[in-house]
């Protein structure tokens, strides 16, 4: 191979090995150019979608419970159960009274199993211990609202004005504090409202409550063959009755068949937090 010729061989394959590594070199910035750019178009979308949550957040928190619109309340003068609106009419209410002493616990869980619900309106000396207090606190945590039936289950006529206070708040108090609300219902001993009780119930924010029928305290419907069948068949009801029962052994027994024979008559038993209250 003459000089020339070599010089010309070298100078080719110069020139090819050049644009091999241009050519590489040109692809590798593509490369890194494309990678910027889809890593930029990422960031973008994240940042777009985090202000999108952001925006559907809300600035506070904390999470609202939307409370069940009203659709019932006491008639205070007949003490039934009104519908508001157009709703159902034939229901009746289930109240407990002198609870919770042996069989309130029982009678919530019966209550529970058969899906339906009851107020239980308590006195101050079955909640006096810790026992008693889990007891109530057990209630309420099945879903039932717990009355107020006074402190000592006495005579309101009788007290001073101070005395009734006495028995009417302290209660309130002490339900509180084992269960973490007050009251939103009472129900004088006997049924017998005073004006004072009346003005403590209003200031209390309570409804107050008497009753339509009731019969377990009645020595001849102390079984629960007895009371299911007057409770049931009782010529006293109606749409909207206000059933007084009590934490008694026979009623207990009875719960079960009193509830399916309401219903086996078409009444609904109605929703205690249906009911309209005062707050």
């Amino acid at each position: 191979m003459t000089a020339l010729k070599k010089i010309l061989a070298v100078l080719i394959i110069l020139l090819l090995f050049g644009c091999s590594n241009k050519e590489e070199l040109f692809s590798k910035e593509a490369e890194a150019t494309n990678v910027e750019k889809v890593e930029k178009s990422a960031t973008l979308l994240q940042e777009e979608a985090l202000e999108s949550v952001d925006e559907s957040l809300p600035e506070d928190e904390t999470v609202v419970s939307v409370q069940k619109e009203p659709l019932y309340r006491i008639n205070p003068t007949s003490w039934a159960v009104e519908p508001i609106g157009d709703a159902n009419q034939k229901v009746v209410l289930l109240t407990i009274d002198d609870a919770p002493d042996k069989y309130a616990l029982e009678m919530a869980n019966t209550l529970k199993f058969l899906g339906v619900k009851a107020i239980f309106f308590v006195n101050g000396h079955f909640i006096d211990t810790e026992e008693e207090a889990k007891v109530l606190k057990q209630i309420h945590d099945l879903g039932f609202p717990i009355g107020n039936h006074t402190y000592s289950h006495s005579h309101l006529a009788e007290l001073t004005e101070k005395e009734q206070y006495r028995e009417i708040v302290s209660l309130n108090d002490r339900v509180e504090k084992i269960i973490g609300e007050r009251p939103k219902f009472f129900r004088a001993p006997f049924g017998e409202n005073t004006d004072v009780s009346r003005k403590i119930a209003a200031k209390e924010k309570m409804v107050m409550m008497n009753w339509t029928y009731g019969y377990d305290w009645v020595p001849e419907f102390q079984s629960k063959d007895a009371i299911t069948e007057i409770m049931v068949n009782s010529p006293f009801l109606h749409n909207g009755a206000n059933l007084l029962m009590h934490d008694r052994k026979w009623t207990n027994d009875a719960l079960a068949d009193i509830v399916r024979g309401f219903e086996g008559k078409g009444y609904q038993i109605v929703d205690t937090d249906l009911i309209k209250t005062l707050n």
